[in-house]
């Protein structure tokens, strides 16, 4: 497997997910990523074994397995000299220093960046941070259900007016995902730039920032116009503007999404598609205008179409299909994708428990078309004394250490 990152080594200080997750895509391709955890308590995430009534296994939690696998676990009291030693000491031996710790706690646990670069002046260190680090607010916590979804106007957004309140955001890490993933491709950026001028930078993500780049175009919009726009009430048919535009309900529940964004050529084809071939001949619908104009009768034609078979059948039927189209999918339907399991985007990894291998998502990179081969998220401290006896350290210091709660 094509590793990009191999020979970049990360100390990553950090729990939860939006930052974590980019060091496991960090570790995807091929980075030797380092996790530091409290040695009695580890990462306060796997403490995390009920989400929206859920039951997780510890040994099999995959609320902490996707945006840690692949790492190993060191266990370091950093409140304590002696461990905060051995985080210096760790740092000179890395490329890339991670972390989300707020700023009053890097501060006082000895950590912040002045601290790390003088033990290594050229490492490159990356904060994420629920809303930036700078402004009065830097010091304020959050997590992506705050502040990429709710404070970002993505909530707000996405929730039709006719609605008593915003709809919640649904899935687990959600933000924290694609938040990660930004500041995976910002530490590649950064090491670019070390390589070509010896600079080590510090860089900055933020969950607010992720939320707002998600939604740029749409708030570039708001900026330019002062036109604010949401999503509307969920109906069966096609926009006024385009009939070939909307969600269409099927005769079990399910729904089809048409997306032609421009009809020009597909007007025949897609009738037809649909079954309703005779439609293509009417005058109303003869050109892209007219298809316009008489919007309404279109869609009636439409809904009335997909109302007559079920939502297997457009999954499959509909892929010979000339125009852009998507069945609106649940998790479990999206596991049984055929073009989605083509692409590799499941990845097994041994679970910790020995049992059945678990199951998780790549990254949304590929490199060479290869498939990803990961390792399973570590054991809180499982790679402690292997990590600090690859530096060099005795074993009668680790033992000292380990003695003195300092590591486990």
């Amino acid at each position: 497997m094509t590793q990009v990152m191999q020979g970049v080594r990360v100390l990553e200080v950090a729990q939860f997910t939006y930052v974590p997750a980019a060091g496991a895509i960090l570790a995807d391709w091929g980075a030797d990523v380092i996790k530091v955890e409290h040695p009695v308590r580890g990462d306060t995430q796997r403490g995390f074994l009920n989400m929206g009534g859920v039951k997780l296994d510890p040994l099999r939690h995959t609320l902490f397995e996707h945006p840690n696998r692949g790492k190993r676990s060191i266990g370091i009291d950093l409140s304590t000299p002696e461990g905060q030693e051995v985080l210096y000491e760790l740092a000179k031996s890395c490329d890339v220093f991670l972390t989300n710790y707020l700023p009053q706690h890097r501060q006082k646990n000895k950590f912040d960046i002045e601290h790390i670069r003088a033990a290594n002046p050229n490492i490159i260190y990356a904060r994420g941070s629920a809303l930036g680090n700078k402004g009065p607010e830097r010091e304020v916590g959050g997590f992506d259900g705050t502040c990429f979804w709710s404070r970002s106007g993505v909530a707000w957004s996405m929730t039709p007016a006719e609605l008593p309140g915003p709809i919640t955001q649904g899935i687990p890490a959600f933000g924290d995902s694609i938040g990660g993933m930004f500041i995976a491709g910002g530490i590649s950026a950064a090491l670019l730039h070390r390589e070509k001028t010896g600079e080590a930078v510090e860089l900055d993500g933020s969950l607010l920032s992720a939320g707002w780049w998600a939604s740029g175009a749409l708030v570039s919009q708001v900026m330019e116009t002062g036109q604010l726009t949401r999503n509307s009430m969920p109906t069966s048919g096609g926009s006024l503007r385009n009939p070939f535009m909307g969600n269409f309900t099927t005769s079990d529940g399910g729904t089809i999404n048409l997306c032609m964004v421009s009809p020009t050529g597909l007007i025949e084809d897609t009738f037809e598609m649909v079954g309703v071939p005779e439609a293509a001949k009417d005058p109303r619908f003869a050109d892209v205008p007219s298809l316009i104009e008489n919007a309404g009768a279109a869609s009636d034609i439409l809904v009335k179409a997909f109302a007559q078979k079920p939502f297997a059948y457009w999954r499959e039927h509909l892929k010979a299909m000339k125009g852009q189209w998507a069945p609106i999918q649940s998790f479990e339907d999206l596991l049984t994708d055929e073009q989605a399991l083509a692409n590799d985007m499941i990845v097994e990894v041994e679970g910790a428990d020995g049992g059945a291998p678990l199951r998780l998502v790549r990254g949304p990179i590929q490199f060479n078309g290869e498939p990803l081969a990961a390792t399973r998220s570590p054991q809180a401290s499982e790679h402690t004394e292997l990590v600090l006896m690859e530096l060099g350290i005795e074993w009668d210091r680790i033992e000292a250490l380990k003695s003195s709660g300092a590591i486990a």
